[in-house]
């Protein structure tokens, strides 16, 4: 069933008007640099949710962005993680008081509740909340005011969006967790993708990226699917994907940032996704440094760059583009921020306010 807040979001849009009618839809990849609304628009509704999602169409983002784990019987939900303490009511649930217990989840200990121990029923009874409240106490005004949503109903969503929007609007999945959930008969991998074949999303040229901060999966996916695919890059250069660590190869993402290392990941990926550090570095003053070289040589084997995460809030911008209110929930001035991406050449970017960039961008049609 969907939620109240979600319907009243998208009678919202209809109220608004869709823009005039054109010779042919727009594609969700005619404008550069593509919108990509950070688990929804997040920073104005509780991620992971059908009403952030549905302001992010709503305000004109690209593409929207769920993070994709899974319930015990075979559901592909959205949620940051796997844990759910951080996101929902589960721990104002007695019923599950039982199900509290500690794990380690890509090599770190976790203690929560946790998505795999859940059917999907029972994760349709918590409702979520904000994850950062101090920092976005306006957002949890709203919670419990949504469920946790399945990958099916964010699919249903945009395409029902897509009709008073008149455009096309893509979706950007991410694989959480991989070889966790592998490792527990729980793989994401060709469930994600049957998903988006029964869909309609195929090819190339639809749109849709499939993401993951682990790479054996995305070679895996190479193989079951022509959508496109992308690679993220952790904040640390010396930190290994977790695939890598449980196989012993010794690489990490600053070996995967190299000429060297991006031209094979090119050979399985249409586009990276590093973390905005690899593209402008910040100093030990927290101001943005000097641009690398690591947009040029990715456009030189052929890879898209699309950079994460870019947030309106002071907790989150170079100090340079702080709010003279010196709070960490401040709004400061993303968009100075966003011009000097703009400017080392990126191809897309994900923003929990995706209206920021959009208004950056300007029109493109």
């Amino acid at each position: 069933m969907r939620d109240i807040a979600w319907v009243l979001v998208a009678s919202i849009s209809l109220a608004w008007g869709a823009p005039a009618p054109a010779e042919r839809v727009a594609t969700a990849d005619m404008c550069i640099p593509l919108v990509i609304a950070h688990r929804g628009a997040s920073g104005y509704v509780p991620e992971h949710t059908l009403g952030s999602y549905a302001l992010a169409i709503t305000l004109g983002a690209d593409y929207v962005e769920p993070d994709l784990v899974i319930t015990s019987d075979g559901h592909l939900v959205a949620r940051h993680d796997n844990e759910l303490g951080l996101t929902t009511d589960v721990s104002k649930h007695q019923e599950f008081a039982h199900r509290h217990k500690t794990k380690t989840v890509d090599g770190n200990e976790l203690t929560g509740w946790f998505t795999e121990d859940f059917t999907l029923a029972e994760l349709k009874t918590l409702r979520a909340v904000e994850r950062i409240p101090d920092v976005r106490p306006g957002n949890a005004r709203l919670d419990g005011s949504f469920t946790i949503p399945t990958f099916q109903e964010i699919i249903d969503l945009v395409k029902s969006l897509q009709s008073s929007q008149k455009r096309l609007i893509g979706l950007y999945p991410e694989i959480k967790h991989s070889s966790y959930f592998k490792n527990l008969g729980l793989p994401l991998e060709q469930l994600v993708v049957d998903t988006l074949h029964r869909n309609g999303y195929r090819g190339s040229r639809a749109p849709v990226y499939i993401q993951s901060f682990e790479v054996t999966n995305l070679k895996e996916l190479k193989n079951l699917t022509e959508l496109r695919l992308l690679q993220l890059y952790e904040s640390d250069k010396s930190v290994q994907p977790y695939d890598q660590i449980v196989s012993g190869t010794g690489l990490t993402y600053g070996d995967m940032a190299t000429p060297e290392g991006l031209r094979e990941v090119a050979t399985y990926a249409a586009a990276v996704g590093p973390d905005k550090s690899y593209i402008i570095p910040r100093d030990a003053n927290n101001r943005l440094g000097q641009p690398t070289t690591f947009v040029q040589e990715a456009h030189a084997v052929g890879l898209k760059v699309h950079p994460y995460t870019f947030r309106a809030e002071n907790a989150f911008l170079p100090a340079e583009f702080h709010n003279s209110n010196t709070s960490p929930s401040a709004i400061g001035d993303l968009s100075g921020e966003l011009r000097a991406y703009l400017e080392a050449g990126i191809d897309g970017l994900f923003s929990d306010q995706p209206d920021i960039p959009l208004r950056v961008r300007g029109p493109c049609l």
